[in-house]
């Protein structure tokens, strides 16, 4: 199965959040879009970064600035594991689990066009395994 074939199915909204923005601001566009990471654009579009909930925990845990006090910039994530459409869901797992990350975001001819997450990931897999064992099933009682 491809990423495309994944985005197709759970859609292509992406949220985003500039780097100026405060992390307390992260945390409330998380909770109201109910999604564990958001894109950092610039003014003119570019993915510069990625901030997620784990930015937010570590944030936390230096109660030397409260969160509205904290910039995106600050806590963001730069070094972007990215992926493409035409990827396999395979290579995504390996890559998340190598790097140890959940959200990858996809980018096609260098335009954000869907987040992949980990959830996605195993949902899909899961709906695999369940046709296959359905298929096989069938099989065997035929």
């Amino acid at each position: 199965m491809m990423l495309r074939e994944i985005l197709q199915n759970k859609g292509r909204i992406v949220y985003s959040i500039p780097a100026h923005a405060s992390l307390a601001d992260v945390a409330a566009k998380l909770v109201e879009h109910n999604v564990g990471s958001l894109v950092v654009c610039e003014r003119d579009g570019r993915l510069v970064g990625i901030i997620t909930e784990r930015d937010i925990l570590r944030a936390c845990a230096d109660r030397h600035e409260r969160l509205e006090d904290k910039t995106v910039e600050r806590h963001m994530t730069t070094d972007l594991v990215l992926g493409s459409p035409q990827d396999d869901v395979e290579t995504i797992m390996g890559l998340m689990t190598e790097h140890r990350i959940r959200h990858v975001p996809v980018l096609d001819d260098g335009r954000l066009v869907g987040m992949i997450s980990i959830g996605d990931i195993v949902k899909s897999q899961y709906e695999q395994l369940t046709r296959e064992n359905h298929y096989l099933m069938s099989y065997i009682q035929s």
